[in-house]
């Protein structure tokens, strides 16, 4: 069987979350399948993260855009190669496609009513982009795969899809995601105390920046030993006219903000910190929550969407709209030493469920049946 994926983005060297699920899915269809021939479409790029083996082929495909990328020059690609199914890998598609079409589908909250708050130009496109693309391609799809039962059941009822269209298929974490303890060099890159709180912020309205910060003020002035706060992937300027926006500027010499952290340095940095915040209003699965718990370190997430399925009974929940109920959850953990022990045992437990091998072993059972 001649299998095409579409992972148009891995080469770039700032991934992100979907980027990340297609690499690691094809690494490991690369060490579990020496039966079927793949062929891996990408987009050039300085990442060359993914090489080729035998029976795993990688085609680069130039195009000045994705757009034009996915609805010209790949359908043109799987015409040649005359492959037995498409995957494609991050929520559209080609709208025109000559073989069966597999979707991983990770979210619909562009199709949901926007949140406010400021949008860069990419993520603007993105936005209309999907909505074009999306409900023209559903129809043509043998499956849809998501990667919750929350999403799973958001999409079925939102767009009315049979039940046997849409599969749940869990994301992993990498493996070099594990308690390190030897840390001091990678974080201190970064920043200079021993101890800190991490967080994981963007410019997207669901990660929830403004009230994480206004939590974080709220903690700064009932700890006895108030932490500094390290955030990653958020530039200064935005942060900065955030905290102004909200008066409380008075918290910015405890925060760094070194815009994105390649992911080889993530595991430090988990390790290292006291807690990791993962306080979005919206997720359809959430691997940092995976990742920090795979390094023991305890997790403060959100008690909406997939988290409290991915983060199990035992997780620390709190409401991501209540910045007072973000702050007493983490004054909870520094001020109960057992709390937080019970909290490391429960991550490093519940990531045992998780693994980018099962994922691959699902999709190849998908394939196959298609």
């Amino acid at each position: 069987m001649k299998i095409a994926i579409e992972a148009q983005r891995i080469f770039r060297p700032n991934k992100h979350g979907m980027d990340f699920v297609a690499l690691e899915s094809i690494r490991e269809l690369q060490k579990i399948d020496k039966e079927n021939e793949y062929f891996i479409f990408v987009s050039p790029g300085e990442d060359h993260c993914l090489q080729e083996s035998g029976n795993f082929h990688i085609i680069e495909l130039k195009c000045p855009t994705y757009p034009l990328w996915e609805q010209i020059a790949l359908p043109q690609a799987i015409a040649k190669i005359k492959s037995d199914l498409l995957h494609c890998t991050s929520n559209t598609a080609p709208i025109n496609c000559s073989v069966p079409l597999v979707l991983t589908l990770h979210d619909i909250i562009f199709l949901e009513p926007r949140q406010s708050g400021n949008k860069s130009f990419y993520q603007n496109m993105g936005w209309y982009y999907r909505r074009l693309v999306v409900p023209r391609i559903l129809a043509k799809c043998r499956k849809i795969i998501t990667v919750s039962h929350f999403e799973r059941n958001r999409i079925k009822e939102f767009l009315q899809l049979p039940e046997e269209q849409i599969v749940t298929v869990y994301n992993g974490y990498s493996n070099y995601f594990y308690p390190r303890h030897d840390t001091k060099a990678v974080t201190e890159k970064y920043i200079q105390s021993e101890n800190f709180l991490f967080f994981l912020g963007n410019t997207d309205p669901k990660k929830n920046v403004p009230r994480t910060l206004k939590a974080y003020a709220l903690y700064r002035k009932q700890s006895k030993s108030p932490l500094p706060l390290l955030i990653a992937d958020i530039k200064e300027d935005i942060l900065n006219t955030i905290l102004k926006e909200y008066d409380i500027e008075y918290i910015r010499p405890y925060i760094i903000c070194p815009g994105y952290i390649p992911n080889t340095d993530l595991p430090y940095l988990y390790s290292g910190a006291f807690a990791f915040f993962y306080t979005s209003l919206r997720e359809s699965f959430g691997i940092p929550l995976l990742e920090a718990m795979a390094c023991g370190t305890p997790v403060i997430t959100s008690n909406t969407s997939s988290m409290p399925e991915i983060g199990g009974e035992k997780a620390i929940l709190t409401d991501p709209t209540n910045e007072k109920d973000i702050a007493e959850k983490l004054l909870l953990l520094e001020n109960d030493p057992i709390f937080y022990q019970q909290q490391v045992d429960h991550g490093l437990e519940r990531v045992k469920l998780f693994s980018w091998e099962n994922t691959a072993r699902n999709l190849l059972s998908i394939y196959q049946n298609i």
